[in-house]
This record gives C-alpha cells, structure tokens and sequence, in this order.
C-alpha cells in the first residue's frame, strides 16, 4: 500500500512538472527609435556577424511590417507595440495634443508625480495618460506580480509607455543631473546600484571621447559627403567630423544625447539593470524593455543620408552583438526572447531630394496658418477659430463657435478647400465624417485608427510625398507614406526558428504575438493579429 502511494506521488509530481506553462526566462523588447527597414540591408554589407546579421541569420524577419495608422510619432509607436493597439484605441495619438478641456498642449507623458534621482522637473512623468494595458502589464498580471520589468531609454516616453502600468521601475535621462531618473509613480528612491551607476559619470567618459567615426571618412559610401547644406549642427559644435564633444560647454547632454555614446550607455545601464535585479534568474519570466533613442536624435540632426547616421548604425550594430554575447553568457543561449523593431521610420530631407531631381518640398505651415486666420476672420467676423495646429490636424474652438452661432460644416469646408489649394498638400478631410471621404482605402484605414474622438482634432492633412512641414534641415517623420511607416521586426531566441514572413503584418501585432509565445492574455485595448508563421502555422 505504501509503496503505491509513493508510485502515486512520484507520478503526480512528474505530470505537475510536464503541465507547467513553459516561458523564457527573459523577454528583451528592443525598439530602434527612427529606424527603417531598408536600414537592415542599407548597411548590411559593413556590419559584423554577431549584430543585426546574426538576428537574421539565426531569426525570423517580418519583411513587411507596417505601422497601421497616423501620425507616425514616437510615443504613439511606443504605445502601439507594446499595447497592440492603435491610438484610436490606447489614447496615444502623438507625442504631444491639444487637450480641449484644459485648453491647452499636454505631453503625452506629463503627471503631477515628482521626479526621484534629480531636483529637475525631467521626472514629473507616468504612464497614466495610456489607455490600455500593455503587454508588460499583462505578464506583471499573469505571474501575479513575481516577475520583473524594467524599462530603460533615454527619452521618457520610450521607457514609461513600454514598461506600462505595473513596471518595477522605468528609468529615462536626465540632462540636469547627467544620469538616470524615475519618478515617484515607481518609487521614492533610485536603488542603491543606480546610485553607483549614476556616480561613474560615464555621459562625461564617452564625450571626452570625441566622435570620430570608426572606419575612413572615404569609405562610408552609402552617404553623402561630410558636412551638407541641408545637414544641422550638433548642439554647441558643427556638422564635421571629426565631433569635438570633449570641447562642448553649452548643451552638452543635449550633444550627447545625438551621438552614438546613447546607445553604449543604454545598454550598460541594461546589463547593469540584469545583474543586480537578477533578472532571468527567478521562477517567473522577467521583462526588459530597451528603447535606443539615439538614431532618432542622429536622424532629425543630419538626416538619414548622412555620414554620423551611416556611422551610428555601424557602432550600434557592435554594440548590439556585445549584448546578445552578453545575453548567451548570463541568461544562457536558447533562454531568452528578443523581439527588435521601430516605433517610426524616417523621410529624407526634401533638398537632399530635389537636388537629385525627386520632387519634394517643405511646407511652411506658420506662414499658411497666418493667412487662414486672417482670412477666417475676415469671413467669419470672428478671431481666432483655430485654437491649435498639431500632428497634422486643427483643432477648431467649438465653444466659440457656439458662442456666435456660427456652422461649423461652413468653417471645416473653407480650411479644407484652403488645404487643398497648397501645392504641398494632397488631401484634407473632416476626421469626424472619414466615411465619405474619397481618400484611398489604405490611408483612411490608417486615419481612422490614429483618430481618438476625444483627443483628436477637427481636419487632419495628408502632404505629397517626400514632402515635409516646415522642415529643411536635418529630417523628420509623421507621415503615412512607407518611409515613415515600414518598419523592421525581428525575432530571435527562445523557441525561434529562423526563416522570413514576406507577408503584410503589423505593428500591433507584436503583443498578441508575445502573448501568443507567453501564453497569457493580451493587452486589454489589443487589435492585431497572432504572426502564426512563428509557431510553424503557415
């Protein structure tokens, strides 16, 4: 009888063990801030084979993954992968809005909270303006809070919105104090290893560096010469190599930020962030979201054909293969997922462009937004009926249309036909009323789901192609158009096996995907689709 029940106990342990929910002892989200995905093969022949080629090689790539809606923002990107949910949806229409009640622009991450690790205003931030829930937020729910997350980036809005709700800590940089901050949404106090992390000073080391760029000036050919008119300065210095940041005095944080020392600093702060939180050491799968924000500073300085972008994807490539050698080593080879892609892509600038015979252009939207003020006055007897030009939209006053019973069908017709006079722009459609619109299937399918009835303006305007708002040095993004919104989406590690999905997928697709492989549930504002091709469904 005894020797039974022990038969019975030994096998009911066996089958408890067989059943339990496998996962990755690590997630690592990785977003390339301003990356597109011509970028992987634009400089594929020059990087090394333990960065982007191996997450290819041994990987899968989703070739055409694409971000389903506008504007093309960074924190409505940010919000978007990790939600799986399009703005109409988690409530992150763009970095910043016109917020109608209070009458006034709000950031997209601006809180009452108060800053921990500086006396800066830097760290009054939290998630609280998002929506939904994010996928974050779901594995911190479905280990019933024993696992970790921790998000780094050195913007704000590219670390609060991916660690979500319920991260253990978000970290971001703070210019005034030169190191890492939170704020009290997360806790009271930085840990004691960020303190220590803080001390090194390691911003200072790298600028006393300079930036020179790691091969022959005369070899980077997928660039123009060094130094154009249509290139912008580095903050305090110029738009030569070499950089000298060792000799900048007056916005040298700002200079560091736009410079590949970002990255290397990222992921120090990363390693450093998996070694003393012991994460991917515990029973529940940890969470460790990366955000580089350096390209995007790079990008909108010199823009995308330029010698320091070539350069800083070459030294982010390196830095990249150092990480995955130092995932293999610490969490183990096979032990952790990793999930790469971008929150936008980039445009090239316009005079790069007509100079090689492209058209593009640079719409001077102050000059415009001058004239259709005087001209709505003078129409309508009444000042001031646009309250805000933002994220390619207007918002009108409504209470001021009331007040002098004015039709606002009237004033909406007369911006767009206004609109659509300007040599730059393509389209102009009422936001309320995009069901009868005659805009092409795609872009009204991308208007609707970046369209949050509470927090989107009246009119939204769609420019030509290659055209941008006011915008002649360095570049910028924003748009529908696939500069802007084809993005790369890599997957590499725990249960991956390599090979490419050349199908339409999606930015939103990404969270139910990672909740597919995690099984737990997805994020409550979740719209995308499971990539099945990842689990061998084809």
């Amino acid at each position: 009888m005894r020797k039974s029940l022990l038969i019975i106990l030994i096998l009911s342990g066996v089958l408890a063990s067989a059943q339990k929910v496998q996962r990755p002892k690590l997630v690592v989200g990785m977003v390339i801030d301003q990356m597109r995905w011509d970028f992987l093969y634009r400089f594929n022949e020059r990087f090394g084979n333990g960065g982007f080629k191996r997450l290819l090689k041994e990987g899968v790539s989703c070739e055409n993954t694409y971000i389903p809606y506008t504007p093309s923002y960074t924190a409505a990107g940010h919000a978007c992968i990790y939600t799986g949910s399009v703005p109409a949806l988690n409530g992150m229409i763009g970095n910043n809005w016109f917020e109608r009640d209070q009458k006034k622009l709000v950031y997209c991450t601006d809180d009452t909270v108060q800053t921990v690790g500086s006396n800066s205003i830097a760290g009054k931030m939290s998630p609280v303006k998002l929506w939904s829930t994010t996928i974050t937020d779901e594995l911190r729910l479905a280990t019933n809070f024993q696992n970790k997350t921790i998000a780094i980036a050195l913007k704000d809005r590219g670390s609060i919105l991916p660690g979500g709700h319920t991260s253990n800590a978000s970290y971001w940089f703070d210019n005034a104090s030169a190191g890492w901050i939170t704020s009290t949404f997360y806790m009271n106090a930085l840990p004691a290893w960020v303190k220590k992390f803080n001390d090194k000073k390691l911003p200072d080391q790298y600028l006393a560096q300079n930036w020179n760029t790691l091969y022959p000036l005369s070899t980077y050919e997928q660039s123009t010469p060094d130094s154009n008119a249509f290139e912008n300065n580095l903050t305090g210095e110029d738009r030569t190599f070499p950089h000298l940041t060792s000799a900048i005095t007056t916005g040298k944080y700002d200079a560091f930020r736009a410079t590949p020392f970002g990255d290397t600093y990222t992921f120090e702060m990363a390693k450093a962030a998996i070694e003393n939180e012991k994460m991917g050491k515990g029973s529940s799968t940890d969470f460790l979201a990366l955000s580089l924000s350096s390209p995007d500073y790079i990008g909108h300085t010199f823009g995308p054909n330029s010698i320091e972008i070539e350069d800083e994807y070459l030294r982010l490539d390196q830095q990249l293969s150092i990480f995955l050698n130092y995932l293999d080593v610490t969490i183990g080879k096979g032990q952790y997922l990793i999930f790469l892609t971008a929150d936008h892509g980039v445009a090239n600038n316009p005079v790069f462009l007509t100079d090689r015979k492209i058209p593009a252009g640079s719409f001077n939207m102050a000059a415009f937004r001058h004239q259709l003020d005087d001209s709505l006055e003078k129409l309508f007897m009444v000042k001031s009926l646009i309250t805000q030009t933002i994220n390619y939209q207007f918002y009108l006053d409504d209470e001021l249309i009331k007040l002098h019973g004015l039709d606002k069908k009237k004033i909406k017709d007369y911006i767009i036909s206004s609109l659509l006079r300007q040599p730059a722009v393509a389209s102009a459609v009422d936001l309320s009323d995009l069901t009868n619109t005659t805009l092409q299937e795609r872009t009204k399918w991308m208007l609707t789901n970046g369209y949050n009835a509470k927090l989107s303006g009246d009119i939204q305007f769609l420019l030509k192609p290659q055209w941008l708002e006011s915008w002649l040095l360095g570049t910028t993004h924003g748009s529908w158009n696939p500069y802007d919104t084809h993005i790369p989406l890599l997957w590499f590690g725990w249960h991956v096996k390599q090979g490419a999905v050349h199908r339409e997928v999606y930015m939103n697709d990404i969270a139910p995907t990672l909740a597919t492989f995690l099984h737990i549930q997805a994020p409550g504002a979740s719209t995308g689709k499971v990539i099945t091709e990842l689990f061998g469904d084809h």
